[in-house]
């Protein structure tokens, strides 16, 4: 059986306009660096993705830290606060046991999910937890999540990234095209919640014609009727009031917590009737309207974070977050507000993570999420 060291992660933090100044403020934030420390996360903004290599070269060679994973993306998440603008760089590292944890090269299609050591390293059966990053050109993303789940027996957690060059991904080495991150052995113990960024508006509904991402009837009634009756009579006297606020959201299958995903409201046929969404649908599937609501997804993030600080029983000892780049300020009112308000809840745990362009959870892609894990 293997046990996990329980020492404290350390992260660091910063912004600028130079990547060098930038890694090394960092790495002289992290103070002392334990000898047993092996694991880092390293993430950054799109300022940083063409130095992805040379600033890897600086934490491996001055931490001494030989294993690495991250991504670049629209924002950086860290402890308190948030950047969006220019270079920024978060970093998060740790001890685990040796074997406790391999390294997931790049995926870039669904029959080649595991690598000859991976396969070896869970031979024995072990459902691990993977971080994982994924690479959004990728037309195959969603499939190579579901078959990494399946095949390892895992649960995933991470986003997407969010930047035009080539290498968006670590993986030990800088990396992109596919989904990449780090498998994390059952005994290392993680607590993950999930904080949805939209609120259910009226009733689910059962998609009863479809066509693609066509939603054309709901209930066997026009699916524009039904949106009209869901969102009421003020915003269906000037439907265009809804962009952005009003989206789609698909009940996932088997939750035991009302879980769903959210989908874009892409196009709406006044003549026929009919619905178009970021995703596609059949006839038969559940269905209902959301709506992005500020004070909700507070309320929400709010709760999730302090279930998981309960559940970690004082045992928190650093963690990732990945947010939605439709988050942030865009629905917390202010830069920096929604990591203040996990860092309030969990009183100096400290944090390191990314803005993404969709987030992962457990086998399925998500948008407006928070995905927050904990190593305890």
């Amino acid at each position: 059986m293997i046990m996990a060291r329980r020492s404290l992660f350390k992260s660091a933090h910063t912004s600028s306009s130079d990547w060098a100044k930038a890694v090394k403020f960092c790495v002289d934030g992290l103070g002392s660096i334990d000898p047993d420390d092996n694991l880092g996360f390293v993430y950054c903004t799109e300022s940083f993705a063409n130095d992805l290599s040379s600033i890897l070269v600086f934490l491996r060679q001055t931490t001494r830290i030989p294993h690495w994973v991250g991504a670049v993306g629209m924002g950086v998440c860290a402890s308190g606060t948030e950047y969006y603008d220019g270079g920024a760089l978060a970093v998060l590292v740790g001890s685990l046991p040796a074997d406790a944890f391999r390294i997931l090269p790049t995926v870039f299609t669904e029959t080649e999910v595991q690598s000859y050591d991976t396969r070896n390293w869970l031979a024995a059966g072990q459902a691990p937890l993977g971080v994982v990053h994924g690479d959004p050109r990728n037309p195959r993303l969603s499939a190579i999540i579901e078959r990494l789940s399946q095949s390892t027996h895992g649960f995933l957690v991470g986003g997407l990234t969010a930047t035009r060059a080539e290498d968006q991904q670590v993986a030990d080495t800088p990396t992109g095209g596919g989904i990449s991150g780090v498998l994390l052995h059952p005994e290392v113990a993680v607590a993950v919640g999930l904080s949805q960024g939209c609120q259910p508006v009226g009733p689910t509904h059962i998609i009863t014609q479809a066509m693609g991402n066509l939603v054309v009837a709901l209930d066997g009634r026009p699916a524009l009727d039904v949106l009209k009756e869901d969102v009421g009579e003020v915003l269906s006297r000037n439907l265009r009031q809804i962009a952005g606020y009003i989206h789609a959201g698909l009940p996932v299958s088997g939750s035991d917590t009302k879980d769903y995903l959210v989908r874009n409201l892409t196009g709406i046929d006044l003549t026929r009737g009919w619905i178009a969404i970021g995703d596609e649908v059949a006839t038969g599937d559940r269905f209902m309207f959301v709506r992005r609501d500020a004070n909700n997804a507070q309320a929400d993030l709010r709760r999730m974070v302090r279930e998981l600080r309960d559940r970690a029983d004082g045992r928190a000892r650093g963690g990732l977050y990945f947010s939605c780049i439709g988050r942030g300020p865009h629905m917390f009112g202010e830069p920096g507000a929604e990591l203040a308000l996990i860092a309030q809840e969990l009183d100096g745990v400290p944090i390191a993570g990314f803005y993404a362009n969709g987030e992962i959870n457990n086998n399925r892609l998500y948008s407006y999420t928070g995905v927050l894990a904990l190593f305890l």
